[in-house]
């Protein structure tokens, strides 16, 4: 008889797990998508498309900071898109307009003492010709101009982004990865909200910072020749990425430039995109731009991470001194740091390329998924 019970428990307890397994793999992998979503397609949106298309991922909503653009004009272009992509039912959460301490007149004081930045986002008065870059005129922060994908009919949500930020997490503990591929500003203010607000999300995946990046044969590696530890998305706001590193976070993963480095959106890939299914293919087919695959790849990094072929785990801060290094990246080796607070970042240094571009073209070619 004991040995009777014991053969009952094992068969009832691999049940339970086979049911607990078979819900798990029904259950859709929550997200929240934090942008610079600077528009039409460009880098930002196409990232943002590719985890609209993944079958398993639940869009919780998307949180724009400004960036590469300033925060309305971006959350335009983010309205405008989810519109053509059939998607509106995702909520859009404007964020912060500003860095936290960086401002314009600082970044000119910067480039007086320490030389000119090859590329500050929204402060940029003239675009580096780099080939491909299609840009609306350097403005203010409240001007939205007209974009040439047309003017959204739908309207952001009322509630900003950090507020939605730590609602969420709060809901869904333990459950919600953030994704963000853009200045880390908003994330940094729902930290300063809710100090539970990183150790409740299930993990962070951003793209930012650089370490040794192997300068590509394009235009667009002038931005590192010279300065191979700045990257804009930490160099726009180099406090608000030092709070958020410094956050009781379960998992982080980081995208550099290093394996970006090695990608770029082909006329050909987009060629491909042109002729699927997916209702964005005219979109991306007329307003892709060749550009280095930046935030696509922090996306195909979550979306299937058997992509990457090499990471390591390192201790990663950013310098907030105003000097030459301002917003350089900051690393050191596991148990080596100088010990204030700084976290295990998984970094991601290379990865498959072809596997990549599939993956990618598939997603964007693809009909809409059932939501």
């Amino acid at each position: 008889m004991p040995l009777l019970r014991s053969l009952l428990a094992m068969m009832f307890a691999v049940c339970a797990m086979s049911q607990s397994l078979a819900a798990e793999g029904g259950v859709r992998r929550k997200v929240i998508i934090d942008q610079d979503a600077f528009g039409p397609a460009t880098s930002n949106l196409q990232a943002i498309l590719m985890i609209l298309q993944a079958s398993d991922v639940e869009v919780l909503g998307i949180t724009v900071t400004s960036g590469d653009g300033w925060r309305d004009e971006e959350v335009s272009h983010t309205l405008r898109m989810l519109e053509i992509a059939g998607r509106t039912d995702i909520p859009v959460y404007p964020g912060a307009v500003f860095p936290l301490v960086n401002t314009e007149a600082r970044t000119k004081r910067w480039e007086q003492l320490y030389g000119k930045l090859y590329y500050k986002g929204a402060w940029t008065e003239v675009w580096p010709n780099q080939g491909a870059v299609r840009r609306s005129p350097y403005h203010e922060p409240a001007v939205v101009p007209a974009s040439p994908a047309g003017e959204p009919r739908t309207e952001a949500a009322r509630t900003d982004a950090a507020t939605f930020l730590t609602r969420t997490v709060r809901k869904f503990p333990g459950q919600v990865t953030i994704l963000a591929a853009g200045p880390l500003t908003d994330l940094a203010v729902a930290a300063q909200l809710d100090p539970e607000f990183a150790a409740l999300a299930k993990e962070l995946v951003f793209m930012g910072g650089s370490f040794n990046p192997v300068a590509s044969d394009n235009a667009f590696a002038a931005e590192y020749a010279n300065a191979p530890r700045r990257e804009f998305n930490m160099r726009w706001d180099p406090e608000a990425a030092s709070i958020v590193l410094h956050q009781p976070w379960r998992k982080i993963t980081e995208v550099p430039v290093d394996p970006t480095t090695k990608t770029l959106f082909k006329p050909e890939l987009f060629r491909k995109i042109a002729a699927g299914k997916a209702p964005f293919a005219a979109y991306l087919g007329r307003f892709g731009q060749p550009f280095p695959m930046w935030d696509e790849l922090a996306a195909a990094v979550w979306l299937d991470p058997s992509i990457v072929t090499r990471a390591k785990t390192l201790l990663v801060d950013v310098d907030t001194s105003f000097t030459a290094g301002y917003g350089n990246t900051l690393s050191w080796s596991v148990g080596e740091g100088p010990g204030v607070g700084e976290r295990p970042v998984e970094v991601v240094l290379d990865i498959d390329l072809p596997k990549f571009e599939d993956e990618t073209v598939s997603l964007l070619s693809s009909p809409t998924p059932p939501h």
